[in-house]
């Protein structure tokens, strides 16, 4: 039987051009990462569905990856199972779960290990998670993110950090166009009835993807107020720069607590992260940004990029009572995950990897001539040595078509040994961008080597 060579939807293959660009988006966020304090962890795809549940959502808990217990998990419950619910019959073959996000295997990592831990904790973590989605255009079912969390301080000079974090890498990345959208769920909380307010978090967040006349129509239809969705559309309407938007929401919502709080907490935030060099304009306020996760309970952000359809390229916020799932008190945190697949389609569509090194061969040996196979061997381990990476074309074929192999592969660099080489004691080094080949010792052959590749960066 011959099986078709395809995909399970929403999943991707990387090849070696990907890769390459993939690790230079990673190489840069780690290097922020680390120029901030943050520690690396990582943690396994798999975690128990009690360790999963409940702190998603609903809307998140539907798009986990349930993993069948192993054996014969129908025994004896197989007579029980009603097909039309599975919802309660779920729980009764699956007992675990591929990570939806890192933030709850974080907090889970956390209570277990809270007295080995150093608090404020900062930690990154660059893991793959997995979501059963609909895939479309820069939304996948299997996707990297770039985590960075600081767990046990309710600062609001974490917040501020961790804006000027994520601008610091969109400029080291070169990305063009892009804004921070910022808001509190203090804002959201003051016209909404609290037992109602993950529910109303949940619909308003689908404003992108519905349009804001459609999520007008999910509240009315949830059940909302005419005064909550009146107070939104007010929140849609507001116009001007941050400071003119707060002036609007607390002559607004300013004479209700959790407004006030919100309010006052954006504008300490902003001036905290003015003072760390964000430049203004950046971050934007959004009244109206609520993110889909039920957790967040403090600053909800947001990376966008003007005139793409490719979607958000990140996310965060503040969130509180996570640890109390796994018994650990008081454990407030706040932060960012890097969505990585769509920063890659974003630069890719901006053409921001032009300059980016794409192979990972610096040099080709060539192997034309029985006589000088041991030389080259020799030459192939002093090359390594002397930390070139390099390779033999392993037969002996025309040398048209282990040149055509070089620039195949990219490969920048090819040495040409043969007996009339060896005798002289020389080796021809040929430049595979411009054509170019002189004839080198080996002391020379490293120098000219060491100096072209640093170059070409």
């Amino acid at each position: 039987m011959t099986i078709l060579p395809s995909l399970v939807k929403g999943m991707r293959d990387y090849n070696s051009l990907q890769v390459y660009r993939r690790n230079y988006i990673l190489s840069v966020i780690q290097s922020i990462y680390a120029l901030y304090g943050f520690e690396p962890l990582e943690t396994p795809a798999l975690e128990n569905r009690t360790t999963l549940t409940g702190k998603y959502g609903q809307e998140g808990e539907q798009l986990i990856f349930h993993v069948l217990k192993s054996g014969n998990f129908l025994e004896g419950i197989a007579s029980a199972i009603n097909l039309q619910d599975y919802k309660k019959w779920s729980p009764l073959i699956s007992d675990k779960g591929l990570r939806y996000d890192l933030t709850i295997p974080l907090m889970r990592h956390i209570a277990a290990n809270q007295h080995q831990i150093c608090f404020p904790f900062r930690r990154y973590q660059m893991q793959p998670v997995w979501r059963a989605d609909r895939p479309q255009r820069g939304r996948y079912r299997e996707f990297l993110q770039c985590d960075a969390d600081i767990v046990g301080s309710s600062s609001l000079l974490c917040e501020a950090e961790i804006l000027k974090l994520i601008y610091d890498v969109c400029i080291k990345l070169r990305i063009r166009d892009f804004s921070i959208k910022i808001n509190h769920r203090g804002l959201l909380s003051a016209i909404t009835d609290a037992e109602k307010e993950k529910l109303f978090c949940t619909i308003v967040d689908k404003s992108e993807k519905m349009g804001f006349e459609k999520v007008m129509a999910a509240l009315t239809a949830a059940g909302f107020s005419k005064e909550t969705i009146a107070s939104l559309v007010l929140f849609q309407n507001f116009k001007g720069n941050n400071a003119q938007l707060l002036i609007q929401l607390e002559q607004t919502i300013g004479h209700i607590d959790q407004g006030a709080k919100g309010v006052e907490a954006l504008r300490s935030i902003l001036t905290h992260a003015y003072d760390l060099g964000l430049p203004d304009g950046v971050c934007v306020i959004e009244p109206t940004l609520a993110r889909g996760l039920a957790y967040y309970t403090g600053l909800v952000m947001e990376l966008t990029v003007a005139g793409t359809p490719i979607g958000s390229l990140g996310g965060g916020g503040r969130y509180e009572g996570l640890g109390e799932l796994f018994g650990a008190l008081g454990r407030t945190g706040v932060g960012f995950s890097f969505g990585i697949d769509r920063l890659y389609d974003l630069m890719e569509e901006q053409n921001l990897f032009e300059s980016i090194t794409n192979y990972t061969t610096e040099v080709l040996l060539t192997n034309i001539e029985e006589k000088v196979e041991e030389e080259i061997l020799h030459l192939l381990s002093q090359l390594r040595a002397a930390g070139f990476k390099a390779e033999l074309y392993p037969e002996r074929v025309k040398i048209r078509k282990q040149l055509a192999y070089a620039h195949k592969k990219n490969i920048p660099f090819v040495i040409i040994l043969g007996e009339t080489e060896s005798a002289m004691n020389h080796y021809t080094l040929k430049n595979m961008q411009t054509g170019v080949q002189n004839s080198h010792s080996w002391p020379g052959l490293c120098e000219v080597l060491k100096i072209a590749l640093v170059a070409k960066g």
